[in-house]
């Protein structure tokens, strides 16, 4: 899970203080008249006296469109019709909620983070986590449990299965293994991970909803083992899905790794918005703003907030921290709008968005990836 980008309105952030990663661009929008021209040489036929004998050469002025935001706006208006016009796939339905049951027990013996006692969300905690040898060890564990519960959850994913069966199966895969999901109660959280699916960007409710042919989720798995939380969340095809969305899917796990390729110890936080801008942007896929990754630890959200899009963040990584990288990437618009309940963030364009995360650890040469086995 990810946090809300405390840089944006604190009235919203408060809202949605939850558990995701990005960026809103004031991008100059180019009408789809002038795609055709996008990447092409345009040609003048002026000429220019290039000498002072008097003789004139015609000299052809070939202009190209550099613009990042006219590039990237193209490609998108691109992608919207591929989505749009594929014979192969029909257009999903927009979410509707589903009906929501009662939480799911946790065993006594399990122990609970301390905010499960309070109905209010917890706020981020401005302390970096950093561990020793033990604290190390602990979050390889915490972590490669979340990894296994996550893959074990993608095999459930298929048309007619409930979001909420996906919930009860993983509930039940972390207590038998002695820990606490950690979503359950976390800021009135009523369930044990979170399910986002198409234009759904993070936070998603399970409920009652069956998945569709053609649909897409997220699945985000946190758990508390030990006295440490373990993050990591995947995107998940159900059944058929169009060449225009499984783009998306995969560039936003490119994205991820190419985030990830960056960090080291005295790398400076702002590389890894660089990095998955870049990536994103070949591709005319727009960064979430509104949800960033976060410090995670004994505490499930601390400083540092990783911000996803190109920004000026100050400070650099320490070896020994762990913290998540979770891009959200959108085939169209990263406006978002966010339902009643004051967890499920969907796009306000009703396009599809998708999401991946591990938690890492920063060491002396580079990254290790906790949320693996």
């Amino acid at each position: 899970m990810a946090c809300a980008n405390t840089s944006l309105n604190s009235a919203t952030a408060a809202v949605s203080l939850q558990f995701s990663s990005s960026l809103i661009n004031n991008e100059a929008k180019l009408s789809s008249a002038y795609t055709p021209l996008m990447g092409v040489p345009l040609t003048s036929h002026h000429s220019f006296p290039l000498s002072s004998k008097g003789s004139n050469f015609t000299r052809q002025l070939v202009v190209y469109a550099k613009r990042i935001s006219g590039l990237e706006e193209a490609i998108r208006i691109r992608r919207e019709r591929e989505l749009q016009t594929s014979s192969t796939s029909r257009r999903q339905l927009p979410l509707r909620r589903g009906k929501v049951s009662q939480r799911l027990p946790v065993p006594d013996h399990i122990p609970q983070p301390p905010y499960v006692s309070s109905k209010l969300l917890p706020e981020i905690s401005s302390e970096h986590q950093l561990h020793d040898s033990e604290g190390i060890a602990r979050m390889r564990a915490a972590c490669e449990l979340a990894a296994r519960v996550l893959d074990h959850a993608g095999t459930l994913v298929r048309p007619s299965i409930t979001t909420n069966e996906i919930d009860k199966a993983v509930h039940q895969m972390i207590i038998d293994a002695g820990a606490y999901p950690s979503p359950l109660g976390y800021g009135r959280f009523p369930k044990s991970v979170c399910t986002s699916v198409n234009e759904c960007m993070c936070h998603g409710i399970p409920d009652s909803r069956q998945l569709q042919d053609g649909d897409i989720i997220n699945i985000d798995v946190t758990v508390y083992l030990n006295g440490y939380h373990g993050d990591t969340s995947k995107t998940f095809f159900c059944g058929n899905v169009n060449d225009a969305v499984k783009r998306l899917v995969k560039v936003t796990e490119e994205c991820l790794y190419k985030g990830i390729s960056v960090c080291k110890d005295g790398a400076l936080f702002r590389k890894i918005g660089k990095r998955i801008s870049e990536h994103a942007e070949k591709f005319g896929f727009g960064v979430v703003d509104r949800f960033v990754g976060h410090g995670v630890g004994t505490v499930f959200h601390s400083e540092p907030l990783i911000f996803h899009h190109r920004n000026d963040k100050a400070g650099q990584m320490v070896e020994g921290q762990t913290f998540t990288i979770e891009p959200i990437l959108t085939l169209g618009s990263t406006e978002c709008i966010t339902w009643e309940d004051n967890w499920t963030t969907l796009t306000a364009d009703g396009g599809p968005a998708a999401q991946f995360e591990h938690t890492i650890l920063i060491t002396r040469t580079g990254a290790e990836i906790l949320t693996t086995y």
